[in-house]
């Protein structure tokens, strides 16, 4: 293997793409000696199929990597400088509340975990390296990657198995022993509840649960908060009113968690249709505009059942305009917007409802919004 197809074969393994952060190199025969002289032979018209990004990098020290492990060990460690007691993991989660330093701590320990497994596969690092430096680094990678997986789970975040977890799976079932095996998964719907029951067994503490419960509901409150605003925005401000509290020291862990398991039953069970007049409590679409008017209009004091014929007459709207693709369809937007305005128009000049320009708009602009998520 010589000049040219020596040059192909140092591209191919350098050439990168999602899930394939480096390749190797074996020389068996010392022919990496020879690299520049092929680069040197084939620095004109002999390279034109080759993009220098593919060779750039491709032959290092292996050496170095000790430099960048180390690193990336001391940039972990320094992140949990602050924690007094070292052997409460409680502790870490808690620090890692915070959703920046959370994803400095993703990206750390991605880093040390990469630098680690190169090092491990590498007979000259492995051998460069004390064994009890070597050691410290397999004993915190374990211990760093169960703090990752309790803290993904009590904080709802999502993964990437592409970018990161079958590499480090690999390099913990290989290299690093541990009693069981360490598999980070999504997190589960709240609204599955077996499922999710499953996954609070899993956390020790009662403010872990609490925690795990509080971003769970709110990620998927804010998944679904188009689809009737007026009701989840009840739900976010509860959640908030408890973690305040709690933060405050105005409420116990125990009671933290009790409030928030209230929420998640109430949540799980859905909206009781007894909170709406009986001409909508068979309609989740007209629900849905009767709260978001309701919210905008709570200074009116109207009617409920004047606001929940509103509704209807808002929904006749939108099944008469709306049709496939009209999502996208501005035209059909703009006739949406108009005859809800005329529609608002007659019913505040019918009942004496005094509504400023500003509020009118907002409510069509929901109403739209709320269409969009549910047609």
């Amino acid at each position: 293997m010589k000049e040219h197809t020596l040059l192909q074969a140092i591209a191919r393994v350098n050439r990168l793409y999602d899930g394939k952060d480096y390749g190797f190199i074996i020389d068996y025969r010392g022919l990496l000696d020879r690299l520049d002289q092929a680069l040197e032979m084939y620095s004109g018209a002999g390279l034109e199929n080759f993009d220098p990004k593919d060779l750039q990098g491709a032959i290092y020290d292996v050496i170095s990597v000790i430099g960048s492990l180390r690193q990336y060990h001391s940039d972990l460690l320094q992140i949990f400088a602050p924690i007094k007691n070292k052997q409460d993991t409680e502790e870490y989660e808690v620090w890692l509340e915070d959703e920046e330093r959370r994803q400095e701590f993703y990206g750390v320990l991605s880093k040390f975990g990469q630098n680690l497994g190169i090092a491990l596969e590498s007979e000259k690092i492995y051998n460069a390296l004390p064994q009890e430096e070597l050691k410290k680094y397999k004993k915190d990678l374990k211990f760093f990657q169960e703090l990752r997986k309790a803290v993904k789970l009590r904080y709802s975040d999502t993964i990437d198995h592409k970018e990161y977890e079958a590499k480090m799976q690999n390099l913990m079932d290989h290299y690093i022993s541990a009693e069981e095996v360490i598999r980070i998964t999504n997190p589960v719907d709240i609204l599955n509840e077996k499922a999710f029951e499953e996954e609070l067994e899993r956390l020790e503490s009662k403010r872990a649960k609490a925690d795990a419960i509080r971003t769970r509901l709110t990620k998927s409150i804010n998944t679904k908060w188009d689809e009737n605003p007026a009701y989840y925005k009840k739900f976010s401000e509860r959640i908030k009113e408890a973690i305040d509290a709690y933060k405050q020291q105005r409420i116990s862990e125990a009671e933290y968690l009790q409030r928030m398991n209230d929420l998640k039953k109430e949540y799980q069970q859905g909206e009781p249709v007894e909170n709406y007049p009986d001409s909508i409590k068979k309609n989740a679409n007209a629900q849905a505009f009767y709260g978001v008017t309701k919210d905008i209009m709570r200074e009116q004091k109207m009617s409920e059942e004047l606001l929940a014929e509103l509704a209807l007459k808002m929904e006749d709207i939108i099944r008469a305009y709306t049709k496939v693709d009209w999502h996208d369809n501005m035209e059909v937007h703009n006739r949406i917007a108009q005859e809800l305005d005329d529609l608002i128009f007659d019913f505040t000049k019918e009942h004496k409802v005094n509504l400023d320009f500003d509020q009118v708009d907002k409510i069509i602009e929901q109403i739209k919004t709320v269409a969009l998520r549910r047609y």
